[in-house]
């Protein structure tokens, strides 16, 4: 094998390896009905903390719904920042998502 393409690889790994510590310790955070339920979500998909003001607390089913949407929300978020991130080390490169 090329010894070039050895070493490109190897700085990709380690590129790799430091993006994944890095998202690791990334957090967004998700909401819905306009901030009445926050979720914050970290890069290992792991929730840290939910928080809910006290007027989603008088209709339990909407509180659900509110609940779900801001943790979707969240979800969606930190794997966008995930793809955004990997995608810029391997520029794309099928098998590294």
């Amino acid at each position: 094998m090329n010894k070039n393409f050895l070493k490109r690889a190897q700085q990709m790994q380690i590129k790799l390896q430091q993006a994944q510590i890095e998202l690791g310790n990334a957090t967004v955070e998700g909401s819905a009905g306009g901030g009445v339920v926050k979720i914050v979500i970290n890069g290992k998909q792991i929730v840290e903390s939910v928080v809910i003001d006290n007027e989603a607390t008088e209709d339990l089913e909407m509180l659900q719904d509110l609940v779900l949407a801001a943790f979707n929300d969240a979800s969606a978020k930190i794997q966008e920042k995930t793809s955004k991130t990997m995608g810029a080390i391997t520029g794309g490169m099928p098998g590294f998502m």
